[in-house]
């Protein structure tokens, strides 16, 4: 029996596994930063409050509780990222191109909000620059100034450091999985075709049993009569010339030969009229 067509093996490319590699980095880089998001967003929350407490009202409240809200929603979306970055990675490696798609799309929408966010920390740190206030709301150069004394000196250069990096990793998968050999892993293999072998049925044609399958010819039933071909063994059901009893052979031992029906034989002779 013929096999069906199978596809080629294919061979990950480099660029593929690379690409796989600096995927698992950035998601590896987002755990670091909530890492160090749950280690002081507590610390974040207070020094907001402190800058906020001379106002009126409950605001000073309402910006603690915001600020912690966000953070922790941060960290959670961060986590799930890393999550699907990672599920990703691997797909990427089996040539799932569902998956490349998936990875363009996020990547792109992670690369603006990730440099978005580097800008407006280099731009003003929390509070997006200097400006002025209204009412008895606090400056941001006051509100900055109390976050740079609440929290610890690496904070800023490593959160821009690992911005930073995460960028530039993520950038580089996005472009190693539009590269011409990532295209050909990618792209679905066409099924190769294979000659029938000798003595095998054709696909979709079974074999019939009680014929023994010859190399692409028909076994027929041989003709009483006459020798059977040689390679073709006889069909059941019909008799094989040069037994005893067929049409044309000779009796066996002790059965009686061909006589004709008791009708055709010679009576006895009546006797003659007087």
């Amino acid at each position: 029996m013929v096999d069906p067509p199978s596809t080629p093996a294919r061979s990950r490319p480099g660029v593929v596994t690379i690409s796989s590699y600096l995927l698992i980095l950035f998601a590896v880089l987002q755990v670091i930063g909530l890492i160090i998001t749950l280690a002081t967003i507590g610390k974040i929350r207070d020094a907001l409050q402190d800058a906020y407490a001379d106002t009126s009202g409950e605001t000073a409240d309402a910006i603690g509780t915001v600020t912690y809200a966000i953070g922790i929603g941060a960290a959670v979306f961060s986590l799930l990222l890393a999550a699907a970055l990672v599920v990703l990675a691997l797909l990427n490696n089996r040539g799932k191109s569902g998956s490349r798609i998936t990875t363009w799309v996020l990547g792109g929408i992670m690369i603006c909000c990730s440099g978005g966010n580097l800008v407006s920390g280099a731009a003003g740190g929390f509070t997006g620059g200097a400006g002025g206030t209204s009412g008895d709301a606090p400056s941001p150069d006051e509100i900055q100034r109390r976050l740079d004394a609440a929290l610890p000196g690496w904070f800023t250069p490593v959160n821009t450091l690992l911005g930073v990096i995460g960028v530039l990793a993520l950038l580089a998968a996005l472009i190693l999985l539009a590269l011409p050999k990532a295209n050909e892993f990618f792209r679905k293999p066409q099924p190769v075709w294979e000659p029938p072998v000798p003595g095998g049925a054709y696909p979709g044609q079974p074999s019939t049993p009680g014929y023994p399958q010859t190399s692409g010819e028909p076994a027929y039933p041989p003709t009483p009569g006459y020798p059977p071909t040689p390679g073709y063994p006889p069909a059941p059901g019909y008799p094989t010339p040069g037994q005893p009893g067929q049409p044309g052979q000779p009796p066996a031992p002790g059965q009686p030969g061909d006589q004709p029906p008791p009708s055709d034989r010679p009576g006895p002779t009546p006797p003659p009229m007087s």
